[in-house]
């Protein structure tokens, strides 16, 4: 069964080079490039700076939610195209390992095992992507799958789930790495995971500090967490991330962990509907 695409169910660069002006409270990412009129959503950022990819739904793509990266030239994300490997179902979520030479994302359209499951592929050294790879079965199930985000460490996968033992809609799993795959997933801990779809997010260091996106009442909001995950994750500090609002998709910048990118709707700048925006990266205390 095919999942609503919008922020909400999406389980549910700046103009200069990224970071190279201050930041104030945010700023929009790619102005007409990345951000444009269209939905854009989910962005990742490759450890060198010099490569963004992100999900979108404007023209030109394969069908559906695609895929799209842009380069780094003289101080600007130039050059937006789709990625080879999209298909005619929807490919979002993407997500750079933190040594650049993999990419990870969630799909509906390959021979998966449910709706839509993880999937790798190896970057080559002139940048093209190799044979995409399925999750193995011990993350891949029938449910969906979403939003794949490995620890700096390598050691850990964090992602979304839906389906059976589950305690609302979508929940935070994580699996172990084991060998060159991965144990058996399981759900992180209430309160962390509740009633409402907790739609994946992001690592905030090696310590399991999490900024993620809780859905409730037909609105998206990125919330953080430190290391005890029984304690109450708290809303982002973000005008526009909103109880009310369409906010989500937090992604730390793996070139510049100080600065991550969210999608959501601020009342300006704005390129369309969901726009990616650039953000310090909230300290966390109590984790190390």
């Amino acid at each position: 069964m095919r999942t609503p695409l919008s922020l909400l169910a999406l389980s549910l660069s700046l103009l200069s080079a990224p970071g190279a002006m201050a930041l104030s409270e945010f700023g929009i990412e790619g102005m007409g490039v990345v951000s444009t009129k269209a939905n854009e959503a989910q962005a990742t950022i490759a450890p060198d700076g010099k490569r963004i990819i992100w999900a979108s739904d404007r023209p030109g793509g394969a069908g559906g939610w695609d895929l799209w990266q842009a380069t780094l030239r003289d101080g600007r994300w130039q050059d937006p195209a789709p990625l080879a490997l999209n298909t005619a179902g929807d490919e979002v979520d993407p997500f750079f390992s933190h040594d650049g030479a993999w990419l990870y994302f969630a799909s509906n359209g390959g021979s998966g095992r449910g709706g839509f499951d993880l999937y790798g592929v190896m970057i080559r050294e002139d940048g093209s992507f190799g044979t995409v790879l399925a999750m193995p079965v011990t993350v891949n199930t029938a449910a969906d799958e979403r939003r794949p985000a490995l620890r700096p460490d390598w050691q850990v996968l964090l992602f979304a789930r839906n389906g059976k033992g589950t305690q609302g809609g979508f929940d935070l799993f994580v699996a172990t790495a084991q060998g060159r795959g991965f144990n058996a997933a399981t759900p992180l801990p209430a309160p962390l995971n509740s009633a409402d779809d907790e739609l994946g997010g992001d690592w905030l260091g090696n310590g399991g500090a999490l900024v993620f996106t809780r859905m409730a009442g037909g609105h998206s909001q990125v919330w953080q967490v430190g290391c005890d995950y029984g304690a109450a994750a708290v809303p982002l500090g973000l005008s526009f991330n909103t109880a009310d609002g369409q906010t989500g998709a937090p992604a730390v910048d793996a070139s510049k962990p100080s600065e991550m990118v969210v999608a959501g709707q601020a009342k300006s700048p704005k390129a369309g509907g969901l726009d990616l925006y650039r953000l310090r990266t909230p300290a966390v205390a109590g984790c190390g």
